[in-house]
């Protein structure tokens, strides 16, 4: 029953986008960085991760945070929560141009903006990856470049109630001033409605913001691309003997939904791999253009 809701869903959502453009509240935006090269989906054991596609790589480095009683070693962020809520705090501040940003009047109000329900598992692994996420540090690298990055300058611990005590939802954080100078200069715009349906899959948020960022950048000529690259760059987590083949299964069925919600995308599977050419992007260009004026956006954006 649940598969079959969420397959209404994600056919509700691709028909509402192929009929009406985004426009407002519809708009979001991503890191360009972390387009290609995305958090873990699931849980590291360690406290760092390190993920290399071709020329680039990404590392994160789990950190530390003040829950009120002292310092507690944070978990590096894995899943789709830590992805979508950098998207919603990076969309904040693109709207509101600002390092300050307001992230609701209560947790659910946030978990609304992200596009989840309410149900209590989505609050604790919300606090679990809020918090990992504002204590983590970020390092990109290519051909010779190294990019350090800490997202959140400041924010204050989502306490649990405590002695019949309501709890503190943090309702505010600052960005880093250079991650949000780098984000004003380098962010790819985005579907809300496609993030939002494409929620319970952090591979499928890979893939859509992925395709976002590479499509619209391709010359004429096709890429194609094997399964053994993308695997280099998507599936991290796949091992063993059949962890290709396992991930080949995976890659396929995000696409499929990522299709369905960004229906101008030309990427299709080839036998050994898949095939790219140029499209235009999830967002017309006109749509986002007028920002510039408040909040500028280079070429490698788009």
């Amino acid at each position: 029953m649940k598969a079959h809701t969420s397959h209404d869903k994600l056919l509700a959502s691709s028909e509402l986008i192929r009929a009406t453009p985004p426009v407002g509240d519809d708009l979001a935006f991503h890191y360009s960085l972390l387009c290609s090269l995305g958090f873990p989906r699931r849980h590291v054991p360690s406290r760092e991760f390190l993920r290399q596609a071709g020329e680039g790589w990404l590392h994160v480095q789990a950190g530390v945070l003040d829950v009120g009683d002292g310092p507690v070693l944070q978990p590096v962020p894995y899943g789709s929560m830590p992805r979508l809520a950098l998207i919603w705090i990076s969309t904040i501040a693109r709207r509101s141009n600002s390092r300050e940003i307001f992230i609701g009047r209560s947790a659910a109000e946030f978990l609304g903006m992200l596009g989840f329900d309410q149900q209590g598992r989505r609050y604790c692994t919300l606090r679990q990856q809020l918090h990992a996420l504002a204590a983590c540090r970020i390092q990109l690298g290519f051909r010779g470049r190294t990019i350090n990055e800490s997202v959140i300058k400041r924010i204050d611990a989502w306490l649990p109630s405590a002695h019949n005590q309501r709890a503190t939802w943090p309702g505010t954080l600052v960005l880093e001033t250079e991650f949000f100078d780098e984000l004003v200069q380098h962010s790819v715009p985005l579907d809300a409605r496609a993030l939002h349906v494409l929620r319970g899959s952090a591979l499928a948020i890979d893939v859509y913001a992925w395709l976002a960022h590479r499509l619209y950048r391709l010359n004429h000529r096709p890429l194609w691309l094997p399964w053994h690259t993308l695997k280099d760059q998507f599936g991290h987590e796949y091992v063993g003997k059949h962890g290709l083949g396992d991930f080949c299964t995976s890659f396929k069925t995000a696409l499929d939904k990522v299709l369905m919600v960004y229906p101008t995308a030309r990427a299709c599977i080839q036998r050994g791999g898949i095939e790219l050419r140029q499209s235009p992007p999830p967002v017309p260009t006109r749509t986002w253009l007028p920002m510039k004026a408040t909040s500028p956006i280079t070429k490698e954006a788009a």
